[in-house]
């Protein structure tokens, strides 16, 4: 299930440094606006700790964790949706996306030059913001202009309901909000809705790079985003860029855990954004656990069993007849898989059962 990540920002505000520590695929980050033209694309691990919990019970061969794709997409300016800079293919590259990460720069640092020439994170956003909303707003009109003549003429219900949904989004847009901020009532109009791929429609992760000493707690630029974003259903996530890129060097698991620990962080900038992105595309984990392997695997979140089923393989879906599901607490809390069935914590469920996250899976098919 390949689902993507897209990492956007206006150049120079720490995306490729961001993207090189999420991927340790090393993106050339020069102090040049667009030194990323093609969107490099990174496969990262969701790091879990379940795995490692089961793996100390089960010593299996091996562990598999899942993965999200994170791409980092060229630094966008000012009359991009005109084809300034590298626009029309920035914003092709980001309608492919399922999810956007919006890297804003919240540190002053005078070596960095600074497209715009000072720090000040809000506008930053309102830039990249305002390019995408006259791309939506670009089809939309294009959509009415299909869908106005049918709808105030005929008796087309269909075409009736496209446009109150198109007018919606028309009245948002013109007046500088993004297409995130309209919600619709009925199945109809959120299936119409979705079928638009609108850019500003995508959830969307507000990511403050900011310096060393406020990577805990933050500061005053980390402060003026929270206060810009508070109307969107969008989080905001604090990261020290240059402090990632020190921690990915550092070969082992302890010298890292000892670097964060100096610093007061309980877990890296780069291991909370990959939960973060892995939440924004609405995704979640089940497991499998034997010897040959302890296992993680993406389902979206509310699917049920038998679709579950079918990203291990097609015919486990086509051929469902039951899930025997453990929850992992009572896996750990019992310690083995036999002394959880002996508990009778066991359960068997059918192909309505909506899958959890967290729950350890063994289906049985019949194909």
């Amino acid at each position: 299930m390949a689902l993507q990540c897209g990492i956007v920002g206006l150049p120079n505000v720490g995306k490729s440094t961001l993207f090189n520590c999420l991927s340790n695929a090393k993106a050339q980050s020069a102090n040049f606006p667009f030194c990323t033209i093609e969107p490099n694309v990174g496969v990262i691990t969701v790091p879990d700790e379940r795995l490692n919990k089961l793996a100390e019970l089960i010593h299996p061969q091996r562990i598999v964790p899942t993965t999200v794709e994170i791409v980092d997409i060229a630094g966008l300016v000012k009359g991009a949706s005109k084809g300034e800079g590298l626009g029309n293919k920035f914003l092709a590259n980001i309608r492919e996306t399922d999810a956007i990460i919006h890297v804003l720069r919240c540190f002053d640092d005078d070596n960095i030059t600074h497209v715009d020439g000072s720090v000040d994170p809000v506008r930053d956003k309102e830039i990249i913001d305002a390019e995408l909303q006259i791309k939506d707003l670009e089809t939309i009109d294009a959509r009415i202009a299909k869908v106005q003549k049918q709808a105030q003429t005929g008796g087309d219900k269909q075409a009736k309901q496209a446009y109150e949904v198109l007018a919606r989004y028309k009245e948002a847009l013109e007046q500088g909000k993004s297409a995130r901020t309209v919600t619709f009532e009925t199945k109809d109009e959120q299936k119409i809705a979705r079928e638009l791929f609108l850019l500003t429609s995508k959830p969307v992760l507000y990511v403050c790079n900011v310096d060393e000493a406020s990577a805990v707690n933050g500061n005053k630029y980390v402060e003026a985003v929270r206060q810009a974003v508070k109307d969107e259903d969008a989080e905001i996530l604090i990261v020290a860029a240059k402090i990632e890129s020190e921690i990915a060097e550092l070969e082992t698991y302890e010298e890292r855990q000892m670097f964060l620990q100096e610093i007061g962080l309980e877990e890296s900038g780069v291991n909370r954004l990959i939960k973060s992105a892995y939440n924004l595309l609405n995704l979640q984990t089940y497991l499998t656990a034997g010897e040959p392997e302890v296992r993680a695997w993406t389902f979206k979140k509310g699917w049920k069993a038998p679709q579950c089923a079918g990203v291990i393989h097609t015919d486990f879906e086509k051929g469902f007849i039951r899930a025997e599901v453990i929850k992992y607490e009572d896996y750990i809390a019992y310690g083995s898989e036999s002394a959880v069935k002996e508990a009778g914590k066991m359960s068997v469920e059918g192909k309505d059962y909506v899958v959890q996250d967290g729950d350890i899976m063994h289906f049985r098919f019949n194909v």
